[in-house]
Protein backbone atom coordinates (compact mmCIF):
# COMPACT_ATOMS: atom_id res chain seq x y z
CA UNK A 1 0.00 0.00 0.00
CA UNK A 2 1.37 3.18 -0.99
CA UNK A 3 -1.24 5.83 -0.16
CA UNK A 4 -1.51 5.94 3.97
CA UNK A 5 -4.64 7.67 3.51
CA UNK A 6 -5.85 4.52 2.81
CA UNK A 7 -5.21 2.76 6.14
CA UNK A 8 -8.34 2.95 8.94
CA UNK A 9 -7.01 2.85 12.81
CA UNK A 10 -9.70 1.06 14.64
CA UNK A 11 -9.34 -0.44 17.98
CA UNK A 12 -11.18 -3.56 19.22
CA UNK A 13 -12.98 -4.42 22.76
CA UNK A 14 -10.28 -3.86 25.33
CA UNK A 15 -8.77 -1.06 22.80
CA UNK A 16 -4.89 -2.30 23.44
CA UNK A 17 -3.73 -1.90 20.08
CA UNK A 18 -3.82 0.08 16.65
CA UNK A 19 -5.39 -2.02 14.18
CA UNK A 20 -4.63 -0.89 10.62
CA UNK A 21 -7.58 -2.02 7.94
CA UNK A 22 -7.58 -1.08 4.26
CA UNK A 23 -10.43 1.37 3.63
CA UNK A 24 -11.05 0.06 0.30
CA UNK A 25 -11.28 -3.11 0.60
CA UNK A 26 -11.73 -3.90 4.64
CA UNK A 27 -8.47 -6.07 4.40
CA UNK A 28 -6.62 -5.89 8.13
CA UNK A 29 -3.26 -4.71 7.45
CA UNK A 30 -1.28 -5.01 10.50
CA UNK A 31 -1.84 -3.72 14.29
CA UNK A 32 0.72 -1.91 16.48
CA UNK A 33 0.49 -2.05 20.24
CA UNK A 34 2.64 0.85 22.08
CA UNK A 35 3.49 0.49 25.91
CA UNK A 36 5.69 1.61 29.02
CA UNK A 37 8.37 -1.14 27.44
CA UNK A 38 8.34 0.02 23.93
CA UNK A 39 6.27 -0.22 20.68
CA UNK A 40 5.58 -4.12 18.54
CA UNK A 41 3.71 -4.56 15.80
CA UNK A 42 2.32 -7.66 13.77
CA UNK A 43 1.73 -7.71 9.87
CA UNK A 44 -0.80 -9.54 8.03
CA UNK A 45 1.48 -11.73 5.73
CA UNK A 46 -1.66 -12.52 3.13
CA UNK A 47 -1.88 -8.37 2.77
CA UNK A 48 1.91 -8.90 1.04
CA UNK A 49 2.45 -9.04 -2.88
CA UNK A 50 5.46 -11.56 -1.73
CA UNK A 51 4.40 -13.84 1.07
CA UNK A 52 6.91 -15.53 3.14
CA UNK A 53 6.07 -19.42 4.04
CA UNK A 54 4.51 -19.36 7.17
CA UNK A 55 3.79 -22.48 9.38
CA UNK A 56 -0.63 -23.17 9.26
CA UNK A 57 -2.49 -21.46 11.46
CA UNK A 58 -3.93 -22.60 14.46
CA UNK A 59 -7.30 -21.55 16.03
CA UNK A 60 -7.00 -19.45 19.41
CA UNK A 61 -9.11 -17.97 21.81
CA UNK A 62 -8.41 -15.14 23.88
CA UNK A 63 -11.65 -14.72 25.55
CA UNK A 64 -11.67 -13.61 28.83
CA UNK A 65 -8.54 -12.07 29.13
CA UNK A 66 -7.39 -8.94 30.58
CA UNK A 67 -6.12 -5.86 29.10
CA UNK A 68 -2.83 -6.15 31.05
CA UNK A 69 -2.69 -10.08 29.86
CA UNK A 70 -3.37 -9.27 26.12
CA UNK A 71 -0.44 -6.43 26.30
CA UNK A 72 2.11 -8.86 27.99
CA UNK A 73 0.90 -11.43 25.79
CA UNK A 74 1.70 -9.22 22.64
CA UNK A 75 4.76 -7.64 23.93
CA UNK A 76 6.30 -11.57 24.28
CA UNK A 77 5.39 -12.46 20.81
CA UNK A 78 4.80 -9.86 18.51
CA UNK A 79 7.99 -7.85 16.86
CA UNK A 80 9.80 -4.77 18.47
CA UNK A 81 9.08 -1.77 16.11
CA UNK A 82 12.33 -0.19 15.36
CA UNK A 83 12.18 3.75 14.95
CA UNK A 84 13.19 4.90 12.15
CA UNK A 85 15.69 7.80 13.30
Amino acid sequence: MNDDSLLEVYRFGLRTADFLVCRRCGVYVAAILTTSTGRFATINVNALDKRPVVPEAVSVSYDGESATERERRRERHWTPVADRG
